[in-house]
Formats: C-alpha cells, structure tokens, sequence
C-alpha cells in the first residue's frame, strides 16, 4: 500500500502550522512571564502602569529569545548571531511600542487604570504586538533556511559521460528523441 502524496502547498500550510504552534508555545509563556512581572512590580512598587508594563515587556523579550533561538527556530539559519540578535531587539523594541502604546492610549487616553483595565489593555496590547512580532521574527530575524536543491538521477553513465537527467537517454530533453547510440568496440 503506497502512502499518499501531498502537493507542496499542503507542506506549506503542514509548515505554517507547526511554525505557529511553536511560535505560540514560546509566545504563551512569555504572556504569562510578561504578565506576571507586571502584576509583581504593580502589586510591590508605586510604579506608573507603563513603566512596569515596559520592565514587563523588556524581560519577556529576553525569555522570548531564548525560546525563539533554541526551540521555535532552532532548524533556522544561526550564522551572524549578532546581526540575528540586533534585529530580534529592533523589533522587540517596535512591539514594545505598539504593546505599551496600546495601554498608554486605555490609562492616560481615556483614564481607564483599574487593575482589570490595564491587565485587559495589556493584553490586548500584547495580542496586537504578537502579529507584528510573528511577522517581523519569522522574515527578518530567524531566517528559513533554503530548500535543498533537487537531486536529478544520472541515467546511462558510461567512462565519465553522463546520459543525461533521469528518464531521458543520450543527455537529450526528457520527451525528447534519443540521440543514436554508437556500439562500443570489442574488446572493451
């Protein structure tokens, strides 16, 4: 019994899919570490809702690539770690920005700082800066790696000369006429 093939859209997608779940993992607990610090420095100290939303962030970031280089993007390209490093915090920094400026428009914009507002509008400030992050990471920073090139069977090799690509004879076009063959001598 054969197995079914796939087109490569399916992989694709199949590709995506596992990328997003990964992202997700690592993007889980950073929520959770980004939250929690948050709520930490709220609940101990006198600090404005956005400066401990920014310590929130900041240290979510530096969990989140540790995550993202060691096991969502592991298989991805890890020469010019400093470059890879540079623009993982450039766009950290952006999503920063769009997460912190999302609660900074809720607490000052329209004066809703309740403990249950800054954590709703944190969050959804996270979930905004997500898409960004998922976006920027995955082009930018953790580069794919190029598919390997396909291997072409050599067909008809004979001292050093090659037939051709698979399926065709006398190196011709696949489908096309087969070059005539001339008979080897005896006594080869």
């Amino acid at each position: 019994m054969s197995t079914p093939k796939h087109g490569p859209a399916l992989d694709r997608v199949r590709a995506l899919v596992r990328e997003v779940a990964k992202f997700g993992a690592v993007g889980g607990l950073g929520v959770l570490v980004n939250l929690g610090v948050f709520n930490l420095i709220r609940s101990t100290t006198d600090l404005q809702v956005v400066r401990a939303s920014v310590i929130a962030t900041v240290v979510a970031i530096a969990t989140n690539y540790l995550g993202f280089r060691y096991f969502a993007y592991r298989d991805r390209a890890q020469s010019g770690r400093t470059r890879e490093l540079a623009l993982f915090v450039a766009f950290s920094v952006i999503g920063l920005v769009i997460e912190n400026g999302v609660l900074y428009t809720a607490t000052y914009g329209f004066g809703w700082d309740g403990k249950l507002e800054t954590n709703a509008f944190k969050f959804i400030g996270i979930g905004v800066a997500t898409v960004f992050r998922f976006w920027s990471y995955r082009t930018w920073v953790f580069k794919a790696l190029p598919a390997p090139a396909p291997v072409s069977l050599v067909v008809g090799q004979r001292d050093g000369q090659t037939g051709g690509q698979s399926g065709t004879q006398g190196g011709g076009a696949p489908g096309a006429p087969a070059a005539p063959r001339t008979p080897e001598p005896a006594g080869k």
